[in-house]
């Protein structure tokens, strides 16, 4: 499990939010990504995943 929490530049689709919280947290990147549609569809994850892309720094 990475300590850190950026955005790698490789790797990614849109941001990279998806691929820094699976590293983070050690899960699959497709696991995330789903939960990030599943919630979208609610209407609350577009908005997560703006403000993580917002917070969340981009790896050196």
């Amino acid at each position: 499990m990475n300590s850190t929490l950026v955005r790698p530049r490789s790797g990614k689709m849109i941001a990279g939010v998806c691929a820094a919280l699976a590293a983070r947290f050690g899960i699959p990147k497709l696991l995330v990504r789903i939960g990030f549609v599943i919630f979208g569809l609610v209407g609350i994850g577009e908005i997560v995943y703006i403000l993580l892309w917002i917070m969340i720094p981009k790896a050196p």
